[in-house]
């Protein structure tokens, strides 16, 4: 596993994932972003590290778009324009409770290691993905 630190995009499958979005046609970006989550969510056995980092940078991209969002990654993230990908807040959500739901190889593997701040990068996700209260959306809370 080519990971070098705890990030959405600070590995080696998440780089080439952004890397085969920038290569995609600009009308199929959302639906590969789409399928990122689904796989991930479909999956009731072991879920794969490779699939799980995939989840979680498309749900990154999708957070990024949110407010409150962190930007993509400026090296590893994808260089070319994205669509509106808000409407998939959902399904990044659950793609993310997925990842961090036994069975799940990325999680096993940061729990074999210090995966405090790991886990801190994908609640942080969770947070900006979840629906804002109505008054909040104004800016009156």
């Amino acid at each position: 596993m080519g990971t070098w630190d705890v990030g959405p995009f600070d590995n080696d499958t998440a780089a080439d994932f952004c890397g085969a979005l920038d290569g995609a046609a600009a009308d199929e970006r959302k639906s590969i972003v789409r399928g990122a989550l689904t796989r991930v969510i479909d999956t009731a056995d072991h879920l794969e590290v490779s699939e799980s980092e995939v989840a979680v940078a498309a749900a990154a991209l999708v957070a990024a778009q949110c407010p409150g969002g962190e930007p993509a990654d400026p090296v590893f993230g994808p260089e070319e324009l994205l669509p509106d990908f808000t409407g998939m807040r959902d399904l990044a959500l659950q793609a993310l409770d997925r990842v961090m739901t036994e069975p799940s190889e990325l999680m096993e593997l940061w729990d074999e290691s210090d995966g405090a701040p790991w886990r801190a990068n994908v609640r942080q996700l969770q947070n900006v993905l979840l629906p804002q209260p109505p008054g909040e959306q104004l800016g009156l809370i």
